[in-house]
């Protein structure tokens, strides 16, 4: 039997973290296997003011998804919000080495995605995940995969 994918998300909220744990259905979407629930302790207005009763509060939602589901999460995806989290589009350009017909490879993905990570942030932020949302190549726009 083939093995299934597994995906877990958890929501962590101001009053409550919630946790869902599906499988990937043969004909599309996810069947839903596993769900948690918890008070959401330690934050106040989005903010993490505890962070050991946050933590508390996200094993208990976790664990009562897994004793439902019967699987042991091993990762998530986690959804956060609040004033700290912000997203900002930025571009990155780079010239493709090599004769005027040399296709565009994965190096020079990478380097354009290099160049869109060098913006000027505060250094009371990061960089959590940088997300292409296309290329322009030659002139092109709306390339999603050069």
């Amino acid at each position: 039997m083939a093995e299934q994918t597994v995906l877990v998300a958890i929501d962590i909220g101001t009053t409550k973290v919630c946790v869902l744990i599906g499988e990937m259905a043969a004909r599309g979407g996810v069947d839903v296997i596993g769900i948690g629930q918890a008070t959401s302790d330690g934050l106040r207005k989005g903010v993490v003011i505890d962070i050991d009763r946050t933590v508390q509060s996200v094993a208990s939602a976790v664990e009562a998804a897994e004793r439902i589901s019967g699987l042991k999460v091993r990762s998530a995806f986690v959804g956060i919000s609040g004033s700290h989290i912000a997203s900002q589009n930025s571009r990155g350009m780079v010239a493709v080495s090599g004769s005027s017909r040399h296709d565009v490879d994965r190096g020079d993905t990478v380097r354009a995605l290099d160049a869109a990570r060098a913006v000027s942030i505060p250094n009371t932020r990061e960089i959590l995940h940088v997300v292409p949302r296309g290329y322009v190549v030659d002139g092109q726009e709306g390339v999603r995969d050069p």
